[in-house]
C-alpha cells in the first residue's frame, strides 16, 4: 500500500516536470518559427505634409457659419505670395526704382541739362490752358502721394520702422494707408482729364518713327520734328493709360476686398498692383526729370502754361507751327493770340 502511494506521488512529480518543461519549449520554439517582426513606420500610412498640400489649392474644414472663406485652413500659395511680397519685391521694387535715379543720375554727369541752342528768344507762346495744367497737376499730385504712400507700404518695415520706432511707425502707417485710399479717387479724376484732353494729339504717326531715328533731341547734329507731343511723350502717355488702368482695378479689388473675387483672387491683384506700380513710378521718375532737371524751359509748360519761342522751335516746330499759321489766319492760340515770330 505504502509503495502503491509512493509509485503514485513519483508519477504526479514527473508529469508536472513534463507539463512545466512543455510549457517552457512550445513558446521558444514559436518564437523561433515565427518570422521576424517589421520595423514600424509611423510615416509609412501617413499622408506627406507636400502631398497633401498638392491635391488641392487650399485645405478646407466644414464649418456651419454664413462665411466659407472661414473654413480656409490652409492655403498653401499663400507662401508663394508671401515669399513674394517679403523677398521678391524688396529686392525687385529697390532694383528698379534705384537703378532708375542711378541711370538719371548718370545721364545728367555725362549729358547735362540740355540747354536751348538758339538761347531764349524772349517771347511765348501759349502750350497749354488753365484746365490743362489743372488737370496735370491734379493727377501729378495725386500720384506722388499715392507713391509715397505705396512705398511706405513696401518698404516702411524695413526703412523706417527701426528710424522712428514702432509706435510712431504704426501711427504714420494708419495714416498714410487712409490717404492711398482716398487719394485714388483723385488719381482716377485726373487720369480720365488727361486721356479726355489729350488723347487726339497722342496718335501716333509717321513724325513719331522718324523723331526716334533722329534720336529724340539728344544728339545735337540732328534736329528730331515733333508735334504738340514727340514719341517720347506719347511713350509716357500711353504707358500711364495702361498702367493707371491696371492700379486702378487691381487697387480697388484690394480696396474692397472679396466682393469680387476670392483669396486667390486677392493675391494676385496685390502682385499685379504692386508690379505695376513699381515700374509706374521708375517711369515718372524719367519724366519728371526730363520735365525739370534734364531740360532748360520745359517746366514752364506745365508750370505757366508758356513756353519759350525757341524752346517750341526746337523741341515741337511742327506745332508750333500750326500755331502760328492760326494767329495769321486771325484765330486765337489756346485762347490767346500768339507771341510774333520777329
Amino acid at each position: 500500500m505504502v509503495d502503491c502511494l509512493s509509485r503514485d506521488r513519483v508519477m504526479r512529480a514527473l508529469l508536472l516536470v513534463s507539463v512545466i518543461l512543455l510549457a517552457i519549449a512550445v513558446p521558444a520554439g514559436a518564437q523561433q518559427a515565427s518570422p521576424a517582426a517589421p520595423v514600424v513606420d509611423p510615416d509609412a500610412s501617413a499622408v506627406q505634409e507636400q502631398a497633401l498640400l498638392n491635391e488641392a489649392a487650399r485645405i478646407q474644414g466644414r464649418i456651419d457659419i454664413p462665411d466659407t472663406r472661414a473654413s480656409v485652413l490652409i492655403q498653401p500659395a499663400g507662401r508663394k505670395w508671401d515669399h513674394f511680397h517679403e523677398v521678391l519685391l524688396h529686392w525687385g521694387g529697390a532694383i528698379v526704382i534705384l537703378g532708375m535715379i542711378a541711370l538719371l543720375a548718370l545721364g545728367y554727369l555725362v549729358l547735362g541739362r540740355m540747354r536751348i541752342s538758339a538761347g531764349r528768344a524772349g517771347k511765348k507762346i501759349v502750350r497749354f490752358s488753365g484746365f490743362e495744367r489743372f488737370s496735370h497737376w491734379l493727377t501729378a499730385v495725386s500720384f506722388v502721394l499715392l507713391g509715397l504712400t505705396g512705398l511706405n507700404i513696401t518698404f516702411g518695415k524695413l526703412l523706417l520702422l527701426p528710424v522712428i520706432g514702432p509706435e510712431s511707425f504704426s501711427a504714420f502707417a494708419q495714416i498714410s494707408k487712409y490717404v492711398h485710399n482716398f487719394v485714388s479717387f483723385a488719381f482716377v479724376v485726373g487720369l480720365v482729364l488727361i486721356v479726355g484732353l489729350f488723347f487726339r494729339d497722342n496718335i501716333p504717326g509717321k513724325v513719331d518713327v522718324d523723331w526716334v531715328k533722329q534720336g529724340g533731341g539728344f544728339i545735337k547734329s540732328k534736329h528730331a520734328h515733333a508735334g504738340r507731343f514727340n514719341a517720347g511723350e506719347k511713350a509716357i502717355f500711353w504707358f500711364a493709360l495702361g498702367a493707371g488702368i491696371a492700379v486702378i482695378v487691381s487697387g480697388y479689388i484690394l480696396l474692397f476686398p472679396f466682393y469680387w473675387t476670392n483669396i486667390a483672387g486677392m493675391q494676385i491683384a496685390q502682385v499685379v498692383h504692386a508690379v505695376i506700380a513699381v515700374l509706374f513710378v521708375a517711369v515718372i521718375l524719367a519724366h519728371i526729370y526730363i520735365g525739370t532737371l534734364g531740360m532748360e524751359g520745359a517746366f514752364e509748360a506745365m508750370g505757366t502754361g508758356e513756353v519759350d519761342l525757341n524752346w517750341a522751335k526746337e523741341h515741337h516746330d511742327l506745332w508750333l507751327e500750326e500755331k502760328l499759321a492760326e494767329s495769321h489766319s486771325g484765330a486765337e492760340v489756346d485762347g490767346t493770340p500768339a507771341a510774333p515770330t520777329n
